[in-house]
């Protein structure tokens, strides 16, 4: 989303370092945490590292803050900030979502209003048949249990939906703190689905499932015609982007 772009988690880790010229060194020995006023810090060797922003990495839970500094002591002779998504996450939380969270839960808000699982396929009918089922459950689960009522489009045709739905989703966003809406928004645009989001937060589903779910059309095409190397790259990735937004969720709720 827009408001929230990726940060790189070793931006401010050295004065004047440019990722295409050079590539930073493992620093510290030893990652852990500790708990300081407000959550819990990551700390190097005892020492916190900083945000692109010079903060501290505080975090509410324990295990969230485990999550993150697992993913620096994890890191080789080199660091790699690819390999550290939960880093990334937190980061982001702090420096931006913090700033700008009504603007973030808009813009969750606005992908319901033209959500994934309110436009399914006309054919063929193997396809219809799976997200008849597999969508419209979970669009039955927002309904009942967040109170957020999508209308089904017909075809590719745009369908407005109520304005009371889009409010209650951002009302929805609105009432994370801001580690759980960085992970919200950045699930959203994953799946192309505020309800796979929520559900995805609120441990309705999980990582892999509601990846799945996302992407019905693409996995009946591979059914159909195979899978090429680099799509299967591709899926993989985002697959295990899913399942590390799970566990974030999970290591939030303490």
């Amino acid at each position: 989303m827009s408001h929230i772009p990726p940060l790189d988690p070793m931006v401010a880790a050295r004065k004047g370092f440019r990722e295409s010229e050079e590539r930073l060194k493992r620093f510290w020995k030893a990652a852990d945490v500790q708990s300081v006023e407000g959550g819990w810090r990551v700390v190097l060797d005892g020492r916190p590292p900083k945000t692109p922003a010079k903060a501290d990495y505080v975090l509410p839970t324990e295990a969230a803050a485990r999550l993150v500094a697992d993913e620096w002591g994890a890191q080789g002779e080199f660091i790699e900030p690819s390999t550290m998504p939960a880093t990334r996450l937190a980061a982001t939380a702090i420096d931006r979502v913090s700033q700008t969270r009504d603007a973030v839960a808009g813009e969750v808000a606005a992908y319901a209003g033209s959500d994934l699982l309110c436009y399914p396929a006309e054919h063929p009918r193997g396809l219809v048949e799976r997200q008849a089922r597999e969508w419209g459950r979970w669009r039955d689960w927002a309904d009942a249990e967040l109170g957020v009522a999508l209308l089904v489009s017909e075809g590719i045709v745009h369908r407005s939906q109520d304005p009371a739905a889009l409010a209650r989703v951002k009302a929805l966003a609105l009432e994370l703190d801001d580690f759980a809406l960085t992970g919200l928004a950045t699930a959203v645009p994953l799946l192309g689905s505020a309800v796979l989001g929520l559900a995805l937060q609120r441990a309705a589903i999980g990582g892999e499932a509601a990846f799945e779910a996302s992407r019905l059309d693409e996995a009946f095409q591979e059914e159909l015609w195979g899978v090429d190397a680099e799509n299967a790259e591709r899926t993989a990735a985002r697959r295990a982007e899913a399942d590390l937004l799970y566990r974030w969720f999970r290591s939030l709720d303490g």
